[in-house]
């Protein structure tokens, strides 16, 4: 099968968004330029032939990102090139600078576009105890406590780097003391499910509105022997979903964060919390304003660069 790459420039901070507009278009798989991440590079076999080069010889673009998809050629994707452009142009409206938003459509031919990206991805510490290693990495952890999280970072979603998604990790490490019962809604790569896994949780239950996001963590659960017993399942928010669980936690945008608030209470036990991210920070008050309205007490906030993550929590019984 041959197959058409969508490529839209954008910005780091769209990386996300962007990425799922592409993915909601039917895309098969992203992979992920962004200027930010040569920087994290050390010297690798990044050479046709497996050699070692010093990552300051690889050419690579130098601001920005580049964000390009894959589609099946009789999905005829040429023919929706315009109306991706008008929604990530629209990522403006959520504060969330798009960048140039161009969009370059390039017939590839039938070959191993999966690992075309993977020099660009290497084992990253993004929060005490969690390490997130690409599935083809050799890697051991360092010490007893930290926690390998193994992602195949093609399938979709990017990596799991971004800083949505150290918050979301942050913020369980804050919570988290064991055997939690737990909601993870918007679960993209399944990464925060799998790492609360790791960190002892109990149960857990991971939705995503997209049937690609979906199978994307249940591939990247298997690559994760001691989070087999997850359950993914495609779902809008928590939309007919009844139980009371510990913690509920969702890296999304702040206006879909919104609708979720009420939908998050009903869910909680008592003095459970709410852990969310995606916030960019023109969107923390309205967030944080919603979550008080709708019953939660802030417990903490979390920033890096222009991203906020909030710890909210249900009022315990009696208080």
């Amino acid at each position: 099968m041959d197959w058409t790459e969508v490529s839209v420039m954008t910005t780091s901070e769209a990386v996300e968004a962007v990425s799922n507009i592409l993915m909601e278009h039917g895309a098969s798989g992203v992979s992920i330029e962004d200027a930010k991440d040569f920087a994290k590079l050390k010297p690798g076999r990044y050479g046709d032939h497996g050699e070692i080069i010093d990552p300051d010889d690889l050419t690579h673009i130098t601001q920005g990102a580049i964000v390009s998809a894959y589609y099946p050629n009789n999905q005829h994707i040429d023919q929706q090139a315009a109306r991706i452009g008008d929604e990530v142009r629209g990522l403006s409206k959520f504060n969330l600078n798009p960048g140039p938003a161009e969009i370059t459509i390039t017939p590839v031919a039938n070959k191993d576009w999966q690992t075309a990206w993977e020099k660009y991805y290497h084992p990253v510490s993004i929060s005490r105890f969690i390490t997130i290693v690409p599935s083809w990495e050799d890697y051991q952890p360092k010490s007893d406590q930290e926690k390998i999280v193994r992602l195949d970072p093609g399938m979709a979603f990017g990596t799991g780097t971004h800083p949505t998604t150290r918050l979301s990790l942050q913020a369980l490490e804050i919570v988290m003391q064991g055997n939690e019962t737990i909601l993870d809604v918007g679960t993209g790569s399944g990464v925060l499910s799998i790492a609360a896994k790791l960190m002892g949780a109990g149960p857990i239950q991971a939705f995503d509105v997209d049937d690609i996001a979906v199978r994307s963590a249940e591939k990247n659960i298997q690559l994760n022997p001691a989070a087999k017993d997850i359950h993914v399942s495609a779902n809008d928010l928590l939309k007919g979903i009844h139980q009371q669980v510990d913690i509920v936690v969702a890296n999304i945008l702040a206006e879909i964060i919104i609708p979720l608030v009420p939908q998050a209470y009903e869910n909680l036990k008592p003095g459970g919390y709410f852990l969310t991210s995606g916030i960019i920070k023109d969107k923390y008050e309205v967030v944080k304003k919603q979550l008080v309205a709708g019953g939660f007490q802030i417990i903490e906030t979390l920033r890096m660069k222009d991203w906020y993550g909030i710890i909210a929590q249900k009022p315990k019984d009696g208080d």
